[in-house]
């Protein structure tokens, strides 16, 4: 090619380039989806629910400066310079600490195929007064790693983070988006190389051995980490000798009331529902594994919203929202069919509701007897449990399962930061803690259902238009 040829083809191919960038849509800014951004803010005339399960407290004013609260008083004169913000007839609740809140989402096939939503599901647990999560489990643990560094650098709108490492699985996943473990040293070698990279916490799974679980548990507490599980293998007392921290789901996945259940071995799935569906929460047996949980201080999680999303269309007397307008339009049009599709072959008898009823008094005689319930939403199953919307349905479903209001606020809000370790910074309003801030119009307090009704959200005093965040990610959930 002559010198002349060259740079006529260098011309071109400068032409197309700048063509290709014209024809790309403005980057947009952080800031165009930011409410309040200064120096001195106060929410006036507000109702106050504080995460800690006490009374929600009238005509409020609450002074954020620097990122943090400065105070929480009633009828407290405006600080000068301050932005004011008159909220009468709403309330401020603490962010909710989302401790099941994936980054992946189904995506169909067989066997099943789980994919990244780096881009919307950060904003839509944002948008939802989700402010902190734990991913409780990851299929791209660099991504989330990565996803967690640009949001804490200010690069990316979403909630704080604490990244748990990829799953902690035995032989026989059901994926194969996950690793199968080798044995006690490969469970090793895995928990010290994801602590090292940056993961804050670990997930055992399904097929996992005692063998495994144990070695992995011995790994990630000389860390000073925790280890939770969504266990198969290994039953609730069994995983609480071992060490184990958290136990992931309830009582619907634990198989150690199964007849015939071997040792390191997950029974058929069917076999498990049969013996649930004889078992009674109030049960000596049932009775004896809470009280092991809880006096060796293993957390639960609740994730109701996941069981819901299986349940038949009129099963039982409570009216649900299975197929929610504002669920479905975030979706892409292939997840919101493959949603609609997956709730069509429900069968009509379908042990579901029942299940999830189970669940419901179990969380609940957990509670009673002194265990520490805490909340997320496990954005799976069938594909119905969406970022942020999860998180609040499971407030309103741990209401349908006896809580009173401010109970179901404070294990979302408070009991998730006291399990973090957090306590101090985050999962409760008053002086000195983090802004995390969430603003209702309603009173959750009486009709948890305004728990929905949310239109700023504070991360660290910054509040955060809930609604241009959703509007962003609509029709995108399912493919980014």
């Amino acid at each position: 090619m002559s010198a002349i040829a060259r740079v006529i083809l260098f011309l071109i191919s400068g032409l197309f380039l700048c063509a290709s960038l014209a024809a790309q849509p403005p980057r947009e800014q952080i800031s165009d989806y930011i409410r309040v951004n200064v120096p001195v803010v106060v929410l006036k005339n507000v109702r106050v629910i504080d995460g800690t399960g006490a009374a929600a407290r009238e005509r409020q004013t609450i002074v954020i400066s620097g990122g943090k609260i400065q105070s929480v008083s009633l009828n407290a004169n405006a600080t000068a310079n301050a932005q004011v913000l008159d909220l009468d007839g709403y309330t401020v609740i603490p962010g909710l600490v989302g401790m099941h809140d994936h980054m992946f989402f189904p995506m169909g096939g067989t066997p099943p195929i789980y994919g990244e939503m780096g881009d919307s599901f950060p904003r839509l647990y944002l948008a939802a007064g989700v402010t902190t999560i734990r991913t409780g489990g990851s299929i791209e643990p660099y991504t989330d790693i990565e996803i967690k560094k640009l949001i804490d650098a200010g690069k990316m709108i979403g909630p704080k983070m604490r990244t748990t490492g990829p799953y902690l699985e035995g032989p026989g996943a059901y994926t194969p988006d996950m690793h199968e473990l080798t044995g006690p040293d490969d469970a090793r070698r895995l928990v010290n190389y994801w602590a090292e990279v940056g993961a804050s916490s670990f997930k055992a799974y399904m097929n996992i051995t005692r063998a495994e679980l144990s070695a992995a548990t011995e790994e990630v507490h000389k860390r000073g980490l925790k280890i939770t599980g969504h266990l198969c293998s290994i039953g609730f007392r069994e995983a609480a000798e071992l060490g184990i921290d958290d136990l992931e789901h309830g009582i619907v996945v634990d198989t150690e009331f199964t007849p015939g259940k071997q040792p390191d071995q997950c029974p058929p799935r069917q076999q498990v529902t049969s013996s649930l569906r004889q078992l009674d929460v109030h049960s000596e047996p049932v009775q004896q594994m809470i009280r092991t949980l809880v006096q060796r201080h293993v957390a639960m999680t609740s994730t109701l919203p996941v069981f819901e999303a299986s349940v038949p269309n009129g099963a039982g007397s409570v009216q649900r929202p299975l197929e929610q307008e504002r669920v479905l339009k975030v979706m892409s049009e292939e997840a919101r069919k493959r949603y609609l599709a997956n709730r069509s072959r429900i069968p009509a008898d379908s042990p579901s509701a029942q299940l999830l009823k189970l669940e419901e008094d179990f969380e609940h005689e957990f509670v009673r007897a002194g265990g520490l319930l805490i909340a997320g939403l496990d954005p799976t199953g069938n594909g119905g449990v969406v970022a942020g919307f999860g998180d609040q349905r499971e407030v309103e479903l741990l209401v349908e399962a006896g809580f009173a209001p401010l109970e179901a606020i404070h294990i979302a809000t408070q009991n998730g930061a006291r399990f973090l370790g957090e306590q101090e910074h985050i999962g409760s309003i008053g002086p000195g803690k983090q802004a995390d801030l969430v603003v209702i119009h309603g009173d959750p307090s009486r009709n948890i259902s305004d728990i929905e009704k949310v239109e700023i959200v504070f991360k660290d005093g910054i509040g955060y238009d809930s609604q241009k965040l959703i509007d962003s990610v609509a029709g995108q959930v399912g493919n980014h």
